[in-house]
């Protein structure tokens, strides 16, 4: 079982302040697969939000998986 380490809102608060900033995250697809995401918050939503990545796609991504680390943000 993941430790859920931050608040939903405390999550919710972080994803805000990077919204239109370049970001990069790991995201854990399941069975062993990371996938390295690179592209910029476009949306913050009450439950989701979306990134818009380098090759002009739109991903949507929930809060709960940054809290239970299956969305890594990077620091740059």
């Amino acid at each position: 079982m993941r430790r859920i380490t931050m608040s939903l809102e405390e999550a919710k608060l972080k994803i805000l302040a990077l919204k239109g900033s370049q970001v990069e995250m790991n995201v854990n697809r399941g069975r062993k697969k990371i996938e390295a995401v690179s592209g910029i918050i476009r949306d913050v939503y009450p439950s989701v939000f979306t990134v818009e990545t380098n090759m002009d796609k739109i991903q949507t991504f929930s809060y709960y998986d940054v809290l239970c680390g299956n969305i890594k943000i990077l620091d740059n």
